[in-house]
C-alpha cells in the first residue's frame, strides 16, 4: 500500500470512529470487519464491548475455532445468544471429538 493509501486508509478509519462514536451502528460493523481483516481480536473485543453485534460474531467464528471455551462465554455474557449455543455445543461434544 502507497503512502497516500495508506493515509486515506487511516482518514476513513477515523472518519468510521468518529461516526461509530455518534451512535452510527452501520459504522461499528465496518470497524469490526477492519479490524478483523488485520487481525485486531482486541480491537474486536472493545467493539462488542460497544455493542457491535458483528463484532461479537467475528470474535465466535475466532473463539470457536481456537476452542476458548471463556471467551464464549464472555461473548456470551455481552449478549451474543449464539456464542452461548456454541459453547453449549462444544460442551456436549464427545472429549475424543467422535460422535456417538
Amino acid at each position: 500500500m502507497c503512502p497516500r493509501d495508506m493515509e486515506n486508509a487511516n482518514t476513513d478509519r477515523e472518519t468510521l470512529r468518529e461516526l461509530a462514536d455518534e451512535g452510527n451502528e452501520t459504522t461499528l460493523d465496518r470497524l469490526a470487519n477492519l479490524a478483523d481483516t488485520a487481525g485486531g481480536l482486541g480491537e474486536l473485543s472493545e467493539l462488542l464491548d460497544e455493542g457491535s453485534m458483528r463484532a461479537g460474531f467475528l470474535l465466535i467464528r475466532h473463539a470457536a475455532f481456537n476452542g476458548d471455551l471463556r471467551e464464549l462465554q464472555r461473548i456470551a455474557d455481552a449478549g451474543c445468544d449464539e456464542a452461548g449455543d456454541k459453547l453449549n455445543r462444544l460442551l456436549r461434544a464427545p472429549a475424543d471429538g467422535h460422535r456417538d
